[in-house]
């Protein structure tokens, strides 16, 4: 096929792109039209696998007849039988009249059937028969029916992997699977995604009567090095929202963040290895260390918090008045701190020995000669300056603790900044600042 041969398909059926992949998947779509052989096309979902059996069946001979599209994880497995190959008068609750079903009605035309992968067994066998000899059977009829269709089938199902399972036919696999044609997820076509987002800004420009959003360099280049589980279906979506959202034009990296949801798939988190006699006792012990760690975590969050408090209130008095405490002010203290903190006290093993178990608080004292409390406190310039020590020590080390346990949350989630700041309890926003602050981007 010709470069300009090429271009005239992508522009009758709208496919944007140049990438070699998707070039190829076009060509083979050609070729095979003029053959009655049946395609399996295989694919990410959203990639486009639904616009190849058009080309097939328009470059076919076949094109004057009847082109139908038929979701099979869409039908319930009671009536998809029903559907594809019609069924007779009552045979069963409903069935009030007779009636054709897909292949009866498109015969010298071609079906399409879009997530064959979930097509129930009985069914599969039913289609089988079709694609080896052309015929069927209606539902509650023994009279054989005669049908030329071509069968176009497309899945996101990895087929072998299905089969292993017992959960797809083998022989009906390679019945359809006569000419594959494989379309490359978005991330594999990296060049196209900036195509993608013009052509569709300026589609939704025309639409929503709106000049067409742009990108700044730093934007693009985030654009492209997104994976886009949800392929070229997300990236539309995404352009459209930016389009109606934003009131300026040229969208900068960080309104385009906010745009990209976080892919949650499950085979991308981290998995321990472990022996197989031992797995599930390591992942259940995994799991609890988790959760503990995880309440570690957010007790060390409110206690730097406290901390810091403690600090500026110190600070303060320091500019103000001499303060001393004394031992009796001490018992008080730890009194008040186990009121205040009965579950850090009950936890202590959980923390480490160098974080306090409570937010100690200061007991009334005396400002510029002005007794505040009946039995004010003395002052011992020395024990100030060691509590300041003290304060300064915690802060740092919780500083450490708190950046140590920020970097393990964005590796468990692998950079996913939302898990992250959801598995810490913490805005996205509070989050980003303390990426910067630690220098962990």
């Amino acid at each position: 096929m010709t470069i300009a041969e090429l271009q005239q398909v992508k522009q009758r059926f709208g496919i944007i792109g140049a990438d070699a992949g998707l070039n190829r998947a076009i060509d083979v779509a050609v070729q095979v039209a003029a053959t009655d052989l049946s395609v399996l096309v295989t694919g990410e979902s959203g990639v486009g696998k639904e616009n190849f059996p058009k080309i097939i069946h328009n470059y076919s001979a076949r094109k004057h007849g009847l082109y139908i599209a038929v979701n099979c994880g869409a039908i319930p497995e009671g009536t998809i039988d029903s559907e594809l190959f019609g069924h007779e008068k009552g045979s069963f609750t409903g069935a009030i009249s007779d009636r054709k079903g897909y292949f009866e009605v498109a015969d010298g035309g071609t079906i399409f059937l879009d997530e064959v992968g979930e097509m129930p067994l009985t069914t599969q066998a039913r289609l089988l028969r079709v694609l080896e000899a052309g015929e069927f059977i209606k539902v509650g009829s023994s009279k054989v029916l005669k049908t030329n269709v071509r069968v176009i089938a497309a899945t996101n199902v990895d087929m072998p992997h299905a089969i292993a399972e017992g959960r797809f036919r083998e022989d009906l696999y390679y019945r359809l699977n006569s000419v594959p044609i494989h379309i490359p997820s978005l991330r594999e076509r990296k060049s196209d995604i900036p195509l993608l987002f013009r052509k569709f800004a300026n589609d939704f420009a025309e639409k929503y009567r709106m000049p067409a959003v742009h990108l700044t360099s730093d934007a693009q280049d985030a654009l492209v090095r997104y994976s886009w589980p949800g392929n070229v279906r997300q990236l539309k979506n995404i352009t459209e929202q930016i389009s109606v959202l934003e009131q300026e034009r040229e969208v900068s990296k960080d309104k385009l963040l906010m745009y990209l949801p976080l892919e949650e798939e499950l085979n991308k988190l981290p998995v321990l290895s472990s022996s197989s006699s031992s797995q599930s006792g390591a992942d259940s012990s995994s799991k609890m260390f988790d959760g503990e760690r995880e309440m570690l975590y957010q007790v060390l969050f409110d206690m730097k918090k406290d901390m810091n408090d403690l600090k500026k209130l110190v600070n303060g008095m320091m500019g103000k008045a001499n303060v001393e405490v004394n031992d009796a002010d001490v018992d008080s203290l730890q009194r008040f701190a186990a009121e205040q903190y009965p579950q850090s006290s009950a936890s202590s093993p959980s923390v480490p020995a160098h974080v306090p178990a409570a937010q100690p608080q200061v007991n009334p004292i005396v400002i510029n000669n002005n007794s505040v409390s009946s039995s004010p406190l003395k002052v011992k310039p020395n024990d100030i300056q060691d509590t300041e020590e003290y304060v300064e020590d915690v802060s740092r080390s919780l500083d450490d603790m708190e950046r140590e346990m920020i970097k393990k949350a964005l590796e468990r989630h692998n950079n996913k900044r939302k898990l992250a700041a959801r598995d810490l309890k913490i805005s996205e926003r509070t989050l980003y600042r303390k990426i910067k602050e630690y220098g962990l981007e």
